[in-house]
């Protein structure tokens, strides 16, 4: 267990408080909870950068960092969206359905298509490509947009973030299938077979 995997764990740790907090916030309106769900939220995204920055800076690549650093940051921006799709107003502004759905449907349909590939090929090849690093930025914009309360009296604004990481999201899950057809389409399993 090597100090960058520590760090990670910690991330994965303070989701649930990020959330327990920030829904009482919404309930109570007690900015104490807001601010405790701000801090949370803000120390995971900032322990991201210093787990990666100790792995490369100390050698402590592992295995298990490959794995649990993607699944820190995917629950934490998960978590953040779900949290934020309940309607918390008049504390809140709310993050459409129709873009948790497409947020959550993209990674549910990433994890299945790797399961698949694995299975098939086994080995898969994740590609990151630009349209998910903004995907995931316009995502992150648009929690921290309605988390700061941004949000009142520029409601064109989260619109238009809305869409833009709804479009993003879903163009980066076509290219993914693409690319797992295509790790699929190369594989000897594919191939027709004469009966």
């Amino acid at each position: 267990m090597t100090t960058a995997n520590k760090i990670t764990i910690l991330r994965i740790l303070l989701i649930p408080f990020f959330v327990v907090e920030i829904i009482y916030y919404a309930r109570t309106g007690n900015p104490a909870c807001w601010l405790a769900g701000m801090l949370s939220f803000a120390i995971a995204a900032i322990l991201d950068g210093v787990d990666g920055y100790v792995a490369r800076r100390y050698h402590q690549w592992s295995e298990l960092g490959t794995i649990l650093d993607p699944i820190a940051d995917k629950l934490l921006l998960v978590s953040a969206i779900i949290v934020l799709s309940f309607n918390h107003t008049p504390r809140l502004a709310t993050i459409p359905l129709w873009l948790t759905g497409t947020i959550i449907g993209r990674d549910l349909l990433i994890c299945l298509g790797v399961i698949v590939v694995r299975f098939v090929v086994g080995k898969v090849t994740v590609r990151p490509r630009l349209t998910g690093k903004i995907a995931t930025v316009l995502q992150m914009t648009l929690v921290l947009w309605i988390l700061l309360n941004w949000s009142e009296g520029h409601g064109l604004w989260l619109q238009t973030i809305s869409l833009g990481a709804g479009l993003f999201t879903g163009a980066s899950g076509l290219l993914y299938v693409w690319d797992f057809v295509k790790q699929l389409g190369t594989h000897p399993a594919s191939s027709a077979v004469k009966k």
